[in-house]
């Protein structure tokens, strides 16, 4: 079975073709700037060489029918006609309390998606049009949705509910949902895989850091608490986000700064974060050529960072009564070796002792780097977000 994985947003188109049957990635790539006049597509060959398509690519549909071309094309193709594509599964950033898992896309459904959208206005609509334009180019095709919410939907009240009217979340939703929930829930079980432990008796805490990021609680097989919210504003210092503020910073920002609700989104999304603590680039390893030059506002940037995740990675702790493995996943996660050994550090109280050696150096790989006598098991294991699209696509479709 070939599985055609999606990750539509306002302006970029990302894929992945899957042959199911041996789990390999048939293509990949994405396309970017769509409605601009510079528009293209960027893809991995098969050669492993990076090629650059430009195209006018004024909305989604024209997109999509460019991806679909491309994949059978006779230069950079991998299938003759895109009919034997069997079916299509779709990131799908919100589902508010509708959703607990991933779900067959029926009109129903798709109903209950957009009245998600006004909790996700930026991506859900998004989410929305490829669905629609993989029914227009492939009529009937299966498709599924894999939301980023659903995995964080088994947290109790106490984690998600805020100390706000009642009424406020009975009327609009207003709760703490999380995101990047199809990567916490992959790369937790891809560790208890990788150690041979089983899933439902461990207390595992998940750090997907990167230019956005979030820590997750799971025990025994699921999630007790995130750390973002009703966005993905809330929690950990990011590349542009904000992170947890004081509310009552807010009115006097906006006060100050003459700002409406959609500037206040514009600078707590946009123009916070790493990006505006240091002033400049969002990027972390821009922001580590600074610190090793020296930059005190880019090393406070950084303390400021590290200290986020080593806090939540405590509370969290805390909230299960122990932690048996800590994940890192995501673009930090994964390969800024010194966030993680300075997280690490100072933490060997809670029987957390990483492994510097082990540690040193490593990127994008699945390892273990704690010490042999660490009672918390210290893991790096990256993300494949859209392996765990197309493996849900599948066990819905072989029901």
């Amino acid at each position: 079975m070939k599985i055609l994985v999606l990750n539509c947003g306002s302006s970029s188109i990302k894929y992945k073709l899957f042959d199911m049957t041996s789990g390999r990635v048939m293509a990949q790539g994405g396309i970017e700037k769509i409605g601009l006049p510079d528009a293209f597509l960027k893809l991995t060959d098969k050669d492993g060489k990076k090629v650059i398509l430009e195209k006018d690519i004024p909305e989604h549909q024209a997109g999509i029918q460019f991806i679909l071309s491309v994949l059978t094309d006779d230069t950079y193709g991998c299938i003759k006609d895109y009919k034997e594509i069997d079916a299509v599964g779709h990131r799908v950033v919100h589902g508010g309390e509708k959703f607990a898992s991933s779900v067959l896309l029926t009109k129903e459904v798709l109903e209950q998606v957009v009245e998600c959208s006004e909790l996700a206005p930026l991506h859900n609509p998004a989410n929305l049009k490829g669905i629609a334009a993989m029914e227009a180019l492939i009529p009937g095709i299966p498709q599924v949705g894999v939301f980023d919410t659903a995995f964080h939907q088994t947290m109790p009240a106490k984690a998600y509910m805020y100390g706000l009217p009642y009424e406020l979340y009975q009327k609009y939703g207003i709760r703490r949902y999380g995101f990047h929930g199809t990567s916490h829930r992959y790369v937790s079980k891809r560790a208890c895989e990788i150690l041979g432990v089983n899933y439902e008796e461990q207390k595992i805490i998940t750090a997907h850091v990167g230019n956005g990021g979030s820590i997750a609680a799971v025990m025994n097989g699921k999630c007790v608490d995130t750390s973002m919210g009703l966005t993905p504003t809330e929690g950990l210092l990011m590349g542009t986000r904000c992170g947890d503020v004081d509310p009552g910073a807010i009115p006097f920002i906006m006060e100050k700064e003459h700002l409406d609700a959609h500037g206040l989104s514009v600078l707590f999304n946009k123009k916070s974060g790493v990006a505006g603590l240091v002033g400049g680039s969002s990027d972390m390893r821009d922001l580590e050529a600074a610190v090793a030059k020296g930059d005190e506002r880019a090393i406070m940037t950084l303390d400021v960072y590290n200290y986020r995740i080593k806090k939540y990675i405590g509370a969290y702790a805390a909230a299960m009564g122990g932690c048996d493995i800590l994940v890192w996943t995501g673009g930090v996660g994964e390969n800024q070796w010194e966030t993680r050994r300075v997280v690490c550090e100072g933490m060997e109280y809670m029987g957390m002792k990483i492994d510097v050696e082990k540690n040193h150096g490593l990127r994008g790989e699945e390892a273990v780097i704690s010490t042999p006598d660490s009672k918390v098991t210290i893991m790096v294991v990256p993300t494949d977000e859209e392996y765990m699209i197309a493996s849900d696509t599948l066990a819905i479709l072989s029901k």
